[in-house]
C-alpha cells in the first residue's frame, strides 16, 4: 500500500514548497521529541561512580525518601538533607555471616584556620578509602590527621559543636581532616546518628550473598546497596537528579510532544488543504479515493522520515545542552552522562510519520469520498459550514478550560498549579478545533478598523472574512507561542515579584553578615551582640522541610532554624504575624499563613512534619505570617533543626544597630539595601527551566507560525497575479500582505494574552494571594517578536513571489 508511486514522487519534485514547509514542520517536531526522550532515558539511567565506596561491595544507608500514604495513595518525596543511621547498626551489620568487618562511615564540615573549608571523616573509614599515613599515627581524643601541618602542632578547628584545639597526630596526602570514630560522630553535630556502613566480606564471599545477608541482620533498617547504586550514598543528590530528569524527560516532554505533534499535524493538514484543487481534478479524471488516500500517505513516507532523521541530530545537541546546564546549576551530579540510545530517536522518527500520516488522512478526507464536481465547486470556494464534529468538541474543549479555571481560582498552593497547567491545554484545543469560527470572528472584529485604512486594507480585511480557513491555520501556531511562553515566563516574573515586595517590607534589619564556606562560627551571635551599638541579633540557619499539603501529600518548604530570642527576631524581620504570638521556644513551628491553610491546620494544632533529615516531629504551631515567600515558610528554634542537618553552622546573622566596621571580623557584611535571601537551588532551577521551556515551545511555535505563513503566501500565487493583472500595483499588494499579516499576528497575540491570563490569574492567587505580575518591557518584547514574524514571514515570500511581471491568474 505504501510503495511510493509516480505520483507522489511527481508531486514532491514538481510541488517542493509545499513540501518544505512540511519537511520545517516535521523536522522541528522531530527535535523536540527526540531531545525529551533522550533526556528521560538519561534520566532513567543515570548513574554516578562508587566514589569513596569503591573498596565496599556492600553498603548499608538510611532510605533517602520520605514515605506517605498507604495502598494505593503511597508516595514519598526526597528529604531535604541526608537521612542517617543509627551507630548501634554497625554492630549488627557486623555480625552479618560474610562479613569481614563493618565500619562506620561519619563526614562533617569543618573550618580551618584562616577560614579553609575542610571536610572532615572518622579515622576507621580509611578501611575502605585507602587513605594511609604519610607520617605519625592514627588520631586518638583530642587529635586530629591532617595534610598541612606538623606532627605535634596544635590547630584550631570549628566543627558544628564550637571551636577547639586539636593536636596534630598525623599527616596524610588528602586535604581532609580524620578524627578518632568516637569525637568524629560527636563533632558531627548528629550524636548517634552515622552517614553510612561500608561492609567488607570474608574471602569468597560474593556480593549478593553478603548484600542478602547485611539486609537480614539490620531487619530493614536500612537500604543496602552494591554496584553503581553505591554512588547515591555518596551523592545523594543523584535521586532528585534523575527526579528532575524525568520529569523535563516525561512532563514537560509530553507536553512538548502534542505541541509539536499538534503543530506539525496542522502544518501537513494545511499542505494537503492547499492541494485541493488538484485532488479534485484528479477525482474529475477518475482517480479513486484509495489511490488519492495512497498518495497521500506515500508523500509522507517520502518527507517524514527524511525530516524524522535530520530534527534528530540537533535534538541530540539540544539534549547535551540541557544536560550540560543542570549540571551546570546543581540539579544533576557532574558525573551524570548523557544516555543515547536507539530508543528515543526511532520513537521520534515513528511519532512525526503518524502524525504525517494522519494529518495528511484527515485533512484529505473529504477531497477523497466527495464527487468529483462537488470536489471542484468546493476547491474554487471556500467551504462555510463547519464540522459536526470538531465544532462541538471545541466548545467541550472551551468549556473545559472554563471550569478547570473555575477549579484553580477555589483552591490554594500546589493544587492550585496542577489545576491551572489544564487550562492552557484545553484553551489551546479549543482553538485548534474551533479555528475557523475564531478566525472569522477575529477577521470580522479587527477588520472593522482596517475599512478606514485604504484600498490595501480594506481588501486584507475582505479576504481574512472569506479564507477564514487560511487565517485560522496561520492564528492557531501564534496564539501557541504567546499562550505558552507567557505562562512560563510570567509564572516566575509574577512569583519573583512577591517575593521582592515581602523582602523589601519584611527585612527591618540593618545589617546581614554572611561567610564563606561551612557558615559562620558558632558563638558568631553572641560576638555580635557584644558589638558596640548592636541590639539585637540573631542567626539564621536555612535548611528546609517536609510540611503536609492538600490530599494527604507531602511538599517540601523553606525553614530557618533561629538562634535568638522571638523578640530579637521581631527586631530584624517583620514576617507579618496574621495569628497567634512568635515564639521560639524547642517544639514550637511558625509557619507561613498559605502553608497552614494548604495543610488545614491553625494556631495551637500539631503540625505533623519531617525535619530535614526525614525525622518525623509534630511541633505546636504558635503563630501564621504572610511574608514566608519573601524570608521563609517556616520558623522554628535552631535546636529543634541543628541536629537533623549536615551542616549545623548558621548561614547568616542579622543584627539591628551597629556599624559594618564591627561586624566585619565575623564575616562579609551587607546593608539591607544590598541583601536578598538566597534563593534554594530548586527555585532558580525552576525559573532556569521555566524560560528554557518558554524559549523551547515558544521557538517551535513562533517558526511553525513563520513557516505556515510562508506556506500560506506562497500558495497564493495566483490570486497575487490576478490582482497585477486587474491593474493592482506591487506597492498595494504587498500592503495587503503586510495588513493581512498584521491582522493574523494581533489576533494570535489577544488570543494567547487571554488564555495566559486565564491560567495566571488564578494560579497566582493560588500560590500567592495576588494576581500575576506582568512586566511591560518583556510582556512588550514578546508582542513586537510575534509582529516582527508575521510581517517578515508574509513579506518575504510575497516580494519573492510577485518578483518579475509573469504571474498567471
Amino acid at each position: 500500500m505504501f510503495t511510493p508511486n509516480g505520483l507522489a514522487r511527481a508531486a514532491v519534485r514538481f510541488r517542493p514548497s509545499a513540501f518544505v514547509g512540511t519537511f520545517v514542520a516535521l523536522a522541528m517536531a522531530a527535535l523536540i521529541v527526540s531531545a525529551c526522550g533522550i533526556l528521560l532515558e538519561t534520566g532513567i539511567r543515570a548513574e554516578v561512580p562508587p566514589g569513596r565506596y569503591a573498596n565496599a561491595p556492600v553498603v548499608a544507608a538510611a532510605d533517602q525518601r520520605a514515605h506517605y500514604g498507604k495502598g494505593d495513595s503511597a508516595d514519598s518525596e526526597p528529604v531535604p538533607d541526608r537521612a542517617r543511621l543509627d551507630a548501634a547498626l554497625v554492630t549488627k551489620a557486623a555480625e552479618a555471616p560474610g562479613a569481614r568487618t563493618a565500619v562506620a562511615d561519619v563526614t562533617f564540615p569543618v573550618t580551618g584556620p584562616q577560614g579553609t573549608a575542610l571536610t572532615a571523616h572518622n579515622w576507621s573509614a580509611t578501611a575502605f578509602t585507602g587513605e594511609h599515613l604519610t607520617a605519625g599515627r592514627a588520631p586518638a581524643a583530642g587529635e586530629v590527621v591532617l595534610n598541612q601541618a606538623g606532627i605535634g602542632d596544635r590547630i584550631a578547628l570549628t566543627t558544628p559543636t564550637g571551636t577547639h584545639t586539636y593536636r596534630v597526630s598525623g599527616t596524610t596526602d588528602s586535604a581532609q581532616a580524620w578524627f578518632a570514630d568516637a569525637e568524629a560522630v560527636r563533632l558531627s553535630g548528629h550524636p548517634g546518628r552515622i552517614d553510612a556502613i561500608a561492609v567488607l566480606p570474608k574471602p569468597g564471599v560474593p556480593t549478593d550473598t553478603l548484600a542478602a545477608q547485611v539486609a537480614h541482620a539490620l531487619g530493614g533498617k536500612a537500604k543496602i546497596h552494591t554496584g553503581t547504586g553505591r554512588g547515591t550514598v555518596q551523592d545523594p543528590t543523584l535521586a532528585e537528579g534523575k527526579e528532575i530528569l524525568i520529569a523535563l524527560g516525561a512532563s514537560f516532554g509530553g507536553t512538548a510532544t502534542m505541541v509539536a505533534m499538534f503543530t506539525a499535524a496542522g502544518t501537513v493538514a494545511l499542505a494537503v488543504g492547499q492541494r485541493a484543487r488538484e485532488f479534485a481534478l484528479l477525482r474529475a479524471i477518475g482517480t479513486s479515493p484509495r489511490q488519492i488516500r495512497r498518495t497521500i500517505a506515500t508523500e509522507a513516507l517520502l518527507v517524514a522520515p527524511l525530516a524524522g532523521v535530520a530534527g534528530c541530530v540537533p535534538g541530540v545537541a539540544l539534549a547535551a545542552w540541557w544536560l550540560g546546564q543542570l549540571r551546570d546549576r546543581g540539579g544533576v551530579p557532574r558525573a551524570v552522562e548523557l544516555s543515547v540510545s536507539w530508543i528515543p530517536l526511532v520513537s521520534a522518527v515513528g511519532a512525526v510519520i503518524i502524525a504525517a500520516l494522519l494529518a495528511g488522512y484527515m485533512a484529505a478526507h473529504r477531497s477523497s469520498r466527495i464527487k468529483p464536481g462537488q470536489a471542484l465547486s468546493e476547491a474554487s470556494v471556500e467551504r462555510l459550514r463547519f464540522g459536526w464534529i470538531r465544532t462541538p468538541l471545541g466548545i467541550a474543549a472551551a468549556a473545559g478550560g472554563c471550569v478547570c479555571a473555575g477549579l484553580a481560582a477555589s483552591t490554594t498552593g500546589e493544587d492550585a498549579a496542577n489545576a491551572a497547567l489544564g487550562i492552557v491545554m484545553l484553551f489551546m484545543l479549543a482553538v485548534a478545533l474551533l479555528g475557523p469560527l475564531i478566525a472569522r470572528a477575529c477577521a470580522a472584529l479587527f477588520g472593522l478598523p482596517l475599512r478606514g485604512a485604504g484600498a490595501s486594507a480594506v481588501l486584507a480585511a475582505a479576504n481574512s472574512r472569506t479564507n477564514a480557513r487560511r487565517l485560522a491555520s496561520a492564528i492557531t501556531p501564534i496564539v501557541l507561542a504567546m499562550a505558552f511562553s507567557s505562562v512560563l515566563l510570567f509564572l516566575h516574573t509574577s512569583e519573583d515579584h512577591v517575593t521582592a515586595e515581602q523582602q523589601r517590607d519584611g527585612i527591618t534589619a540593618d545589617h546581614i553578615v554572611t561567610a564563606d564556606g561551612p557558615g559562620l562560627a558558632p558563638d558568631a551571635v553572641r560576638r555580635a551582640e557584644r558589638a558596640p551599638e548592636v541590639t539585637s541579633a540573631v542567626g539564621l540557619l536555612r535548611t528546609a522541610v517536609l510540611v503536609p499539603a492538600s490530599g494527604g501529600t507531602l511538599e517540601e518548604a523553606t525553614a530557618q532554624g533561629v538562634t535568638g530570642s522571638a523578640r530579637d527576631l521581631a527586631a530584624v524581620q517583620d514576617l507579618d504575624v496574621k495569628d497567634g504570638r512568635l515564639s521560639l521556644e524547642p517544639g514550637e513551628i511558625a509557619v507561613d499563613a498559605s502553608l497552614a491553610g494548604n495543610a488545614d491546620a491553625e494556631v495551637g494544632d500539631r503540625l505533623p512534619i519531617r525535619l530535614p533529615d526525614g525525622t518525623k516531629a509534630e511541633p505546636r504551631i504558635v503563630a501564621t505570617y504572610g511574608r514566608g515567600m519573601g524570608l521563609s515558610q517556616v520558623t522554628m528554634a535552631r535546636t529543634d533543626l541543628a541536629g537533623h542537618v549536615t551542616s549545623a553552622f548558621d548561614a547568616e546573622l542579622w543584627t539591628r544597630g551597629g556599624t559594618g566596621a564591627g561586624l566585619k571580623e565575623l564575616g562579609t557584611v551587607l546593608a539591607r539595601a544590598d541583601y536578598t535571601t538566597v534563593q534554594s537551588v530548586d527555585r532558580k532551577l525552576n525559573a532556569w527551566a521555566n524560560n528554557v521551556m518558554a524559549a523551547v515551545l515558544g521557538g517551535f511555535a513562533a517558526v511553525a507560525a513563520g513557516n505556515t505563513l510562508v506556506m500560506t503566501v506562497l500558495d497564493r500565487r495566483r490570486e497575487l497575479g490576478t490582482l497585477r493583472l486587474i491593474g493592482s500595483t506591487r506597492r498595494q499588494v504587498l500592503s495587503m500582505i503586510r495588513w493581512e499579516a498584521l491582522l493574523v499576528a494581533l489576533a494570535g497575540i489577544v488570543l494567547g494574552t487571554a488564555i495566559a491570563l486565564a491560567t495566571l490569574v488564578p494560579m497566582m492567587n493560588g500560590l500567592t494571594g495576588q494576581g500575576p505580575y506582568i512586566p511591560p518591557l518583556v510582556y512588550g518584547s514578546l508582542v513586537a517578536a510575534i509582529v516582527a514574524l508575521g510581517l517578515t514571514a508574509a513579506g518575504l515570500p510575497a516580494r519573492a513571489a510577485l518578483r518579475g511581471e509573469t504571474l498567471e491568474p
